[in-house]
């Protein structure tokens, strides 16, 4: 085996440790551009909680592919939209106090009888989801009412 010495030992090192910072930098940069494959709305239905533990009045958001879902339990049954508001793409909540889906980055205010626009900027309503309870659990899934 070759001996190395000092110089080439540390020409060695500043090239590992340049090597490591640029993927340090640049692994992130390249994981942006190149994200996991997630669907954009799944194919199955997704579930949301057991029935019995979203009472009237409650929400739950999930998961929901790329984008997240808000189910409603409204005394007109159970809601579901999607979670992304249709002004600048926030994510919307449900508020109890005032019965009302709430996007908290323009106040954009939506109705939760049907996504409706209440007030604010927001140019449309939700787009609105399908619910279904199976063995007592709720799922939500594709294909909502217009």
């Amino acid at each position: 085996m070759a001996k190395i010495n000092r110089r080439d030992f540390l020409k060695i090192v500043n090239r590992v440790l340049a090597a490591t910072g640029l993927v340090a930098v640049f692994g992130p940069v390249v994981a942006y551009f190149y994200p996991p494959n997630l669907e954009e709305t799944p194919s199955e239905p997704v579930l949301v909680s057991p029935e019995t533990e979203m009472p009237v009045g409650e929400s739950r958001t999930v998961a929901f592919g790329r984008y997240p879902a808000l189910v409603i339990n409204t005394a007109a049954g159970l809601k579901a939209y999607s979670a992304v508001c249709t002004h600048f793409a926030c994510i919307c909540k449900w508020d109890a106090d005032q019965e009302q889906i709430v996007c908290p980055c323009h106040d954009g205010f939506f109705s939760p009888v049907d996504g409706s626009v209440i007030s604010g900027p927001p140019p449309k309503g939700l787009t609105p989801l399908q619910t279904e309870i199976k063995d007592g659990d709720i799922y939500v899934s594709a294909g909502g009412e217009e």
